[in-house]
């Protein structure tokens, strides 16, 4: 059996360096067995590569960037790499035992109802590197806006060893 490390790579990813903190908090806390881990935003390289509200391509309001809801899934992802990223810092990938529970945030055009679907591609993730130990309960919520115009958000907790 490989490891979620060995797994990252045979889906062809290398886990990024840890986001900075974009405010005054820790990008993870552990108590007890579960790490609790800051809302991830879908940064590479310090960046984010789309801004935006997720719908079906009509400009949302006060936004002239509409991101397409694959696209937004595939941010989704980037999001839960950077999550393992975290995870991966405090205590390893190894270390986990089970993906406890994973909360989405979308920013929704008006409209937009289909934040679930956003949402898999972090679950998708989690499984495709834990099995069945990455099925997890899940929140999938549609919101307003997200820090720095961030099409997506999502947050983890995990039981570890």
């Amino acid at each position: 059996m490989s490891t979620p490390v060995e797994r990252l790579a045979q889906l062809g990813l290398a886990l990024p360096a840890v986001p900075a903190a974009a405010g005054s908090y820790a990008p993870f806390v552990r108590s007890g067995n579960l790490v609790f881990t800051a809302g991830q935003l879908p940064f590479v390289d310090g960046a984010l590569p789309l801004t935006g509200k997720v719908g079906d391509g009509s400009p949302a309001a006060g936004h002239l960037d509409v991101v397409a809801p694959a696209r937004a899934t595939e941010l989704a992802r980037l999001c839960a790499l950077n999550i393992l990223a975290v995870v991966e810092s405090a205590v390893g990938l190894d270390a986990v035992t089970r993906v406890v529970k994973l909360v989405g945030f979308v920013a929704a055009a008006p409209g937009f109802t289909a934040v679930p679907g956003v949402i898999n591609g972090a679950s998708d993730l989690m499984t495709a590197v834990f099995g069945e130990a990455g099925r997890h309960a899940r929140s999938a919520v549609g919101v307003a806006e997200l820090p720095l115009g961030s099409p997506v958000e999502v947050e983890a907790v995990v039981e570890v060893r």
